[in-house]
């Protein structure tokens, strides 16, 4: 009988000491620091977007409190080259990737040219539709070994896509053919209203994998130093050739699924409180602090910092002009058929001869 394990990786403790020796890289104090830096500035951009919002400033928003660790960790293991798919709720990987927080607003504003993004062009999108960008992963990290390009393609999503086809079908083709591919299901316990045991009579997410034929392990996803070091080990071994890794980062979804829910109807407010104590940005300033690499002082320069430049990337977005109503055509088609061509000529007051 074959025989399988999942493990499950933690690094940080919720009070910031250490549980098992730091990997090499957080030796690094300014790439630590970087880390926290991130995540901070992700959960300060949230709360302005959801202001934002609030005052019919923008649109439907998906903030990532609580789970600021799992983007800012994948992306910072990720190169240049490879190739980002990320679902709605991964903010911290685009700016990682640097992408610009006026261009977030501006697809949540309901703006495409958000999607014309500043951070590497071959990423995709924001994916709304739940799992769909898993086949587009399959597909990309395909091509990728067909080219014999070096890269690799990192697919994120949520524990409520791990229900859809869409997933399992590009996990079992990345599995047969050995793609360059790490899938990566954020669990925050919360798919919208339905809480984890609803979604799945599995243990763990993580052992969805190996019906595909790959390995998959636990991250304690509030833990930025475990998910940078599983995302540096699972996209290395991509890069070398030997196939595709799942990583559940498991966490908690602190904050409300989007802007147009309420948490509170269906969770209760003692489950949420008990959940800030693992929180990520706290626990990695604990370890900070404890190491002598942080001090108030850089506390309250950060922040001042993170709101001058929310602030100011909030002016430019709110000053951008209004797209041409005509200019919904674009990007459609690369010849747009004549039935679309001539309303896109009558909106932009064109008139046939």
């Amino acid at each position: 009988m074959a025989r399988f394990e999942v493990r499950r990786r933690n690094y940080l403790a919720p009070d910031g000491s250490i549980d098992r020796p730091l990997p090499a890289f957080a030796t690094d104090p300014k790439l630590l620091v970087e880390l926290y830096r991130s995540m901070v500035l992700l959960r300060l951009f949230d709360r302005k977007a959801v202001a934002l919002q609030r005052t019919g400033r923008l649109g439907t928003y998906a903030v990532s409190l609580g789970q600021e660790a799992v983007s800012v960790g994948i992306a910072s293991a990720m190169r240049e080259d490879d190739v980002l798919l990320p679902s709605y709720r991964d903010n911290g990987a685009l700016l990682w990737r640097g992408v610009k927080l006026e261009e977030i607003l501006l697809f949540w504003g309901g703006d495409e040219r958000g999607n014309q993004f500043s951070g590497p062009v071959h990423d995709f999108p924001f994916c709304v539709p739940v799992g769909s960008q898993a086949p587009h992963a399959a597909g990309v990290a395909y091509a990728l070994k067909l080219r014999k390009e070096p890269h690799v393609a990192v697919c994120m999503f949520g524990d409520g896509a791990t229900s859809k086809g869409d997933v399992y079908e590009a996990m079992n083709f990345a599995g047969v053919h050995k793609l360059p591919l790490v899938f990566v299901a954020t669990n925050n316990q919360w798919a919208i209203s339905v809480p984890l045991r609803l979604q799945t009579g599995s243990e763990t997410l993580a052992q969805k994998a190996i019906a595909a034929g790959f390995s998959g392990e636990q991250v304690d996803g509030s833990d930025v130093v475990a998910m940078r070091a599983a995302a540096e080990e699972a996209i290395a071994a991509a890069r070398d050739g030997k196939g595709p890794h799942f990583i559940e980062a498991v966490t908690y979804r602190l904050g409300d699924h989007t802007t147009s829910d309420d948490a509170l109807r269906y969770r209760s407010a003692e489950e949420v409180q008990a959940h800030w104590k693992e929180e990520p940005i706290a626990r990695l300033r604990s370890y900070l602090v404890g190491q002598k690499m942080w001090t108030k002082a850089d506390e309250e320069q950060l922040a001042a910092e993170c709101h001058e430049r929310i602030e100011a990337a909030v002016e430019r977005y709110l000053t951008t002009p209004p797209r041409r109503a005509e200019t919904m055509f674009d990007n459609l088609y690369a010849d747009l058929p004549e039935a679309y061509a001539a309303q896109r000529r009558e909106l932009a007051g064109e008139h046939d001869a």
